[in-house]
């Protein structure tokens, strides 16, 4: 059986191992949407102009409205989505501490870069869930309208002042660093996640070549967003 058509047949019941793993997935997507929503709205208090901070909110309200789904899901799977989300909220909180944007372009590139990495990395783990928990991963994790946003904003106030970049791109650099670091302690303190990316007998798994051709392909799209932004990896 084909690698894709192996992870296409794993269903929801399979195990109680995948359905951890499942749950625990749904669970930091759907903290990190919560915690987007308030990060957001408080960038928004940094905008220059009323117009800035009305988008801004616009978009952290579109955060907001996929956790609906998400916790349907997790309660598809017999959990509570409260207390599923709660062991994540820790480390994403300490990632939001040690990341705080000291003003508004910062939060617009960590609004786009570092979560954009961190969703990159979960859409990497959904493709080895079910096909309805891995198409609603990939959709709560899509860029939205933001993207736009953040990428004319960013530009403009780069051509307008092109000290502004070189500041910019060091800080798009340490994103990524954090980002990466921690997408690794969420994958290796839970175990039921660890289990899924190495596999086992009835289905696949990554192994270490794999799991760094994975990392590459993390690396060349923040390397695509940094581009995006006129910013330099």
């Amino acid at each position: 059986m084909a690698e894709s058509d192996a992870r296409a047949s794993l269903a929801p019941d399979a195990d109680p191992g995948y359905v951890e793993a499942v749950v625990d997935l749904l669970a930091v997507v759907s903290y990190g949407e919560i915690s987007a929503f308030e990060r957001l709205a408080e960038d928004a208090k940094l905008a220059p102009t009323l117009r800035d901070k009305l988008d801004l909110a616009t978009v952290a309200s579109t955060e907001l409205a996929k956790v609906a789904a998400l916790h349907e899901r997790i309660r598809h799977f017999g959990a509570d989505p409260f207390e599923a989300m709660g062991p994540f909220r820790n480390p994403i909180e300490e990632f939001h501490a040690h990341t705080a944007p000291s003003d508004w372009y910062e939060g617009l590139v960590k609004a786009y870069v570092g979560d954009g990495l961190a969703n990159d990395f979960y859409r990497e783990i959904a493709q080895f869930l079910d096909p309805d928990t891995r198409d609603l991963i990939v959709s709560s994790t899509a860029e939205g309208s933001h993207a736009e946003f953040v990428v004319d904003r960013v530009r403009a106030a780069i051509a307008a002042d092109p000290r502004l970049g070189g500041r910019l791109a060091l800080w798009g650099r340490r994103l990524m660093g954090e980002a990466l670091t921690q997408a690794q302690r969420i994958a290796a303190d839970r175990d039921a996640l660890s289990a899924l990316l190495a596999g086992g007998l009835d289905r696949p798994g990554l192994d270490l070549a794999e799991l760094g051709r994975m990392f590459t392909r993390l690396t060349e799209r923040h390397m695509a967003r940094m581009g995006e932004l006129g910013l330099d990896a």
